[in-house]
């Protein structure tokens, strides 16, 4: 094993590659220029981000290595983006403001508090709306969309709208969705 091998897997690498995070999510997020937080989350944090994609100012992300995001899919600012066990957005996905995606919590029974994880996976078209709160393991179907400050618990099939705390059936949403989402401003 070469040196920086052993360094990046040790308690230094650790605190250098936390310290770099910390950079970005107190002060790198908030360059006012997609372009360079792009480019920083590709590129010195490993977030797979597609074409036409935009992550607007603020957004907070947690292993962003383990984060994809699809074609044509926007996230508003203030939102948290948690890769620690995988986090998968589709293609034309509006994630809107302040929404929080966890894929770690504890386990409120267990005897040590451990941590226990699931990916998200959140399917094309699907619409999260603002203040949400999307729970670990938890998959939001193809065109299905959130209401605004609901909790997901449970996962939410193709084309339904669900909303309240824990997250209920409202209605079913129109699966004929041909849309592309494009949304860059400066100063986002």
């Amino acid at each position: 094993m070469s040196f920086l091998n052993k360094l990046k897997d040790s308690k230094i690498g650790q605190f250098c590659r936390d310290l770099h995070l910390g950079l970005y999510n107190r002060l790198f997020t908030f360059i006012p220029s997609f372009t360079v937080r792009h480019f920083l989350l590709r590129y010195l944090y490993g977030m797979k981000i597609g074409r036409e994609t935009n992550i607007h100012m603020g957004v907070k992300v947690l292993s962003p290595q383990r984060i994809s995001i699809n074609d044509n899919s926007i996230v508003h600012f203030d939102c948290i983006l948690d890769g620690r066990s995988g986090l998968t957005i589709g293609k034309c996905v509006d994630v809107s403001y302040q929404v929080n995606i966890f894929t770690l919590q504890h386990d409120m029974d267990a005897p040590d508090y451990i941590a226990t994880g699931a990916p998200v996976v959140i399917h094309d078209y699907a619409v999260i709306a603002g203040r949400s709160i999307i729970l670990p393991g938890v998959t939001i179907g193809k065109g299905a969309v959130v209401a605004s400050g609901a909790v997901v618990t449970k996962d939410v099939p193709d084309y339904m709208m669900v909303g309240g705390v824990p997250a209920q059936f409202i209605r079913q949403r129109n699966p004929n969705l041909t849309y592309k989402l494009s949304y860059r401003r400066y100063f986002h």
